[in-house]
């Protein structure tokens, strides 16, 4: 079962997923659709982490990479 995270989380992760997709070329709305699913997302059990499992590996990394704080990193590793 996953934790739903606190709203500072939520949010951190969001972010951080909104400036990976952001960094693609949107010529065939791909990144929009993507966009989309992550604001839809509701700060609720492990929907954050979709936002980190949208990603290959090589993001995932990055993903993590951008992670400034130690508690969102610490969630994320748990929960992921």
């Amino acid at each position: 079962m996953y934790e739903t995270p606190s709203q500072e989380i939520y949010e951190d992760m969001k972010k951080v997923a909104t400036e990976i997709w952001n960094t693609y070329d949107n010529e065939f709305w791909y990144v929009d659709e993507k966009l989309d699913k992550i604001n839809s997302l509701e700060n609720y059990a492990d929907n954050v982490a979709i936002m980190y499992r949208m990603f290959d590996w090589h993001n995932q990394r990055l993903f993590i990479e951008k992670i400034k704080n130690p508690e969102v990193l610490e969630y994320l590793l748990n929960n992921k």
